[in-house]
């Protein structure tokens, strides 16, 4: 006759679960885990255990999560727009990430990371996950909340939409979060230009229309894929408008970079347009 352990050390043998072992011997778990734990239960068992878990967790994120964060994290959901709402909303757009988890900023410049932080703060209460690439310098910070990352998405959307028919001073808000996330000045020879780098030809074209609304010419180069600002009126008429936030620094360690020392964006556009004769 078998003893009480050779049975549970049979039962497993024969593939049954730590949990239907319990429920068939009704001994207590740890007394059974100790002489169970290091005979494994059979390849075809285990890979129906995990497709029963992997279920389990599918449908409790669709009936009960659905883009919502879980319990004691709620994520604020401002309704309109504000200046500081376009703000996070655009950066997030152009050199951050919105992806199902939550929402990621990167950039080298810390007065415009700790700008998204503050206001990150201000409106949602919420601190980041913070981390440098010290090779680079370039700064990431993260907001992993699946309420926030589903708000954003939809809030993106919306913004391209309300942009343009927004004040000029928020039209400005969004310009200047595209230039200081995607733009730089160039100066070759007798070539001056402001550029603004950007996969998405739709996108593009709403900078493009933007920048109409300030009397600002510019053309699209689909090869590129940027969008250009050139000749001396449009660049001072840029400068006086929209032009770049301060301390928006190139960086000097580029090789192919011509000034091997760091200036800020809009101190090389001034050089730009001094450039010229009278």
């Amino acid at each position: 006759m078998l003893s009480t352990k050779e049975k549970y050390i049979n039962l497993r043998n024969k593939g049954f679960t730590l949990g239907k072992i319990i429920q068939t011997t009704k001994l207590p778990k740890t007394t059974i885990y100790y002489h169970i734990k290091n005979i494994s239960l059979p390849p075809e068992i285990t890979k129906r255990i995990k497709r029963a878990s992997a279920k389990r967790i599918n449908e409790f994120n669709i009936k009960y999560r659905k883009g919502k964060c879980i319990p004691g994290r709620i994520v604020l959901k401002p309704i309109g727009w504000t200046d500081k709402l376009i703000f996070l909303a655009a950066h997030f757009m152009f050199d951050g990430e919105i992806n199902k988890a939550g929402c990621v900023y990167n950039n080298r410049s810390k007065n415009l990371i700790s700008e998204v932080k503050d206001r990150m703060e201000e409106v949602f209460h919420l601190q980041p996950r913070d981390w440098v690439n010290k090779k680079t310098g370039v700064h990431r910070i993260s907001y992993y909340y699946v309420e926030l990352a589903s708000y954003f998405r939809k809030k993106s959307q919306e913004l391209k939409r309300y942009i343009k028919i927004a004040s000029l001073s928020e039209k400005k808000i969004f310009l200047q979060a595209f230039y200081d996330d995607e733009g730089c000045v160039n100066i070759h020879k007798n070539n001056r230009r402001v550029r603004g780098y950007q996969h998405n030809l739709e996108m593009l074209s709403l900078i493009q229309r933007l920048l109409k609304d300030f009397d600002i010419k510019s053309r699209i180069e689909e090869k590129g894929q940027e969008i250009v600002i050139n000749g001396k009126e449009n660049l001072i008429k840029f400068r006086g408008k929209i032009n770049f936030s301060k301390g928006i620094f190139i960086n000097p360690d580029r090789k192919n970079s011509i000034w091997k020392r760091k200036l800020e964006e809009r101190e090389i556009l001034n050089i730009a347009i001094k450039s010229y004769q009278k």
